[in-house]
């Protein structure tokens, strides 16, 4: 499901930076089986580059192991999951991406001068996309982790204090 909603949500018209694939490196990081964490967000990648298209190898890479980088902080999220370490695990991700990716994009690219000066330039410019890298692992990972944490509660409710007779259980037999 992680899958194909990272890889729909990068293919369907969006704010530039704004995806879910930050939020599900973290959150596989945090949940998912090791294998599994690092596998979920190169696969929504490689779905969405399929349709959209690839790029610069070298930077295009660089992407790829910002959000491989970020399944480890993931690791440290689920440790002890709770509202700050998912808070400070997202502002992690979306800063690793910023200055990974666009280090990329100054050393790999054809748009600055090789100096402190162009790579500068380069941050600079990418101010917009963090804006909404930030906003986007922030509300994704925050629905992640919310729904997660609401699904696991009520689950516990549930089955700590079944209701007789609810839609899902079975009546007793009077007869």
């Amino acid at each position: 499901v992680l899958i194909v909603f990272g890889a729909v949500v990068r293919v369907l018209p969006h704010a530039p930076n704004f995806a879910p694939v930050g939020a599900i490196a973290l959150f596989g990081g945090a949940l998912l089986s090791r294998r599994l964490a690092l596998t979920v967000p190169v696969a929504a990648m490689l779905a969405s580059d399929l349709i959209i298209g690839f790029y610069e190898p070298v930077v295009m890479a660089s992407v790829y192991a910002s959000f491989l980088l970020t399944v480890l902080l993931g690791r440290w999220v689920g440790r002890h999951v709770n509202p700050g370490r998912v808070l400070a695990g997202s502002l992690a991700g979306s800063g690793l991406f910023f200055v990974v990716t666009n280090a990329a994009v100054w050393a790999f690219g054809h748009g600055y001068a090789r100096n402190a000066a162009g790579l500068m330039q380069s941050y600079i410019n990418a101010l917009p996309f963090f804006r909404n890298t930030l906003l986007s692992d922030f509300l994704y990972s925050g629905a992640f982790f919310g729904l997660t944490a609401a699904v696991t509660a009520i689950v516990r409710r549930r089955t700590a204090n079944p209701t007789p007779h609810s839609l899902f259980s079975t009546p007793p037999n009077n007869g």
